[in-house]
């Protein structure tokens, strides 16, 4: 039987991080897999993390399962802080969700649920995307197309043309959305066009299905959470994939969950037993560890209190090396080309640079990106400015 499988390609992202380690030079960079990293190179363990994982450790007597539900407190938590306590779908009952093995496992299931419901439809993904969408997608039977999201050039939303693309859209088809920090471009819907294109897809009888994988690292929690809430608002469904990777610093643990807001009460606890059961066949019970440590920040005020704080200065320092970068940039090559990486969010932009570009970036200069030439600005220390600026002029100028 295995004799017969074929290799599989590498995946290209993945394949930087590899190709990285091999490289000898002590002056390499590593600016492609998507990881927050501390001003020394690390990616840290919060302080709210560490402290509720000490008083959840000492008070645990059993590993036991949780049940198929998963951690409720935590989904409880995690819909908290996506939709705002106070939000309607919450207020009314008509929100499930259910703990899944991090963001991408969510993805999946919200996948898998969509099929469910007997969609036949081709599902809409950004241009460009997170490269991991579509396989993810298409790993559940659901076929994708894409429609225009990003001007490389100008470096910003193609709103009208995005609008005019899924206003062709048939009822009833499935739109992915980035909630915010979009990967790979940084670039986001102004909040004007967040509300243009809510009130296209409530009259298109179009389903969003959002991802939120960065809330809190672009403009803060409330903020980059603003187009969902209005989506939740204005259309009788929505579904939602959250991750706890990057704003809990739990990228191991693999915390994430995926959320069903229904028209009603009733649907929702329907779209929760489908849930429970597609995860069931899949991987039965979910992990708890990261998701009971979420659960014990967001029901102790001071450690949510310091978690939020410390989200505050991840998000000030990305920023704060945008606009380094952005300036070194400026003055490398004597024009504002890529001043779109100060007013852009989150962790990534795409510099629009060609293979051959990207290629040279890491042979002559050992810096590496992904393969499309997304740079994760949360990756960079400020003393790697310089040289990381000077090598993309150098390689942009040809």
């Amino acid at each position: 039987m295995l004799n017969s499988l074929k290799p599989m390609p590498p995946d290209p992202l993945l394949g930087v991080t590899e190709a990285f380690r091999a490289d000898p030079s002590r002056d390499k960079v590593d600016l492609g897999v998507g990881v927050y990293r501390d001003a020394s190179g690390i990616t840290p363990i919060p302080r709210a993390v560490r402290a509720a994982e000490q008083k959840m450790l000492a008070r645990q007597n059993t590993k036991a399962y949780v049940g198929p539900a998963g951690n409720r407190q935590f989904a409880a938590a995690m819909e908290k802080i996506a939709l705002g306590a106070s939000h309607p779908a919450l207020r009314d009952g008509r929100v499930a969700t259910l703990p899944s093995v991090g963001g991408t496992g969510a993805l999946r299931l919200g996948a898998e649920l969509i099929r469910l419901s007997g969609f036949s439809g081709t599902l809409q993904v950004s241009d460009p995307t997170w490269a991991n969408h579509v396989p993810v997608m298409k790993g559940a039977g659901i076929e994708t197309a894409a429609y225009p999201y990003y001007d490389i050039a100008a470096g910003r939303v193609l709103a009208a043309k995005m609008l005019e693309s899924l206003a062709a859209c048939a009822p009833g088809t499935v739109v992915l959305l980035h909630g915010s920090c979009h990967n790979p471009t940084g670039a986001d819907p102004d909040p004007g066009h967040w509300a243009e294109l809510a009130d296209l897809m409530a009259r298109r009888q179009l389903v969003p299905f959002v991802d939120m994988a960065y809330q809190g690292l672009g403009r803060g929690l409330d903020a980059d959470a603003a187009g969902l809430r209005l989506l939740c608002e204005r259309l009788p469904e929505v579904l939602v994939a959250v991750s706890c990777s990057k704003n809990f610093g739990l990228y191991r643990e693999r915390v994430g969950a995926i959320m069903c807001v229904a028209e009603s009460a009733a649907a929702a606890t329907i779209s929760m037993s489908h849930l429970q059961s597609l995860a069931r066949r899949n991987y039965s019970m979910p992990p708890d560890h990261g998701a009971a440590i979420v659960a014990e920040i967001a029901s102790d005020p001071a450690l949510y209190a310091d978690w939020q704080k410390e989200l505050d200065d991840m998000r000030d320092r990305v920023n704060g090396l945008r606009k380094s970068l952005a300036t070194a940039l400026r003055g490398e090559l004597g024009s504002g080309r890529f001043d779109f990486i100060e007013q852009q969010a989150g962790m990534f932009s795409m510099l629009g640079l060609g293979k051959a570009a990207v290629e040279r970036l890491r042979t002559e200069h050992h810096i590496y990106t992904a393969p499309d030439s997304r740079l994760n600005v949360a990756g960079l220390s400020g003393k790697e400015i310089p040289a990381v600026a000077r090598a993309i002029a150098a390689v942009s100028r040809d």
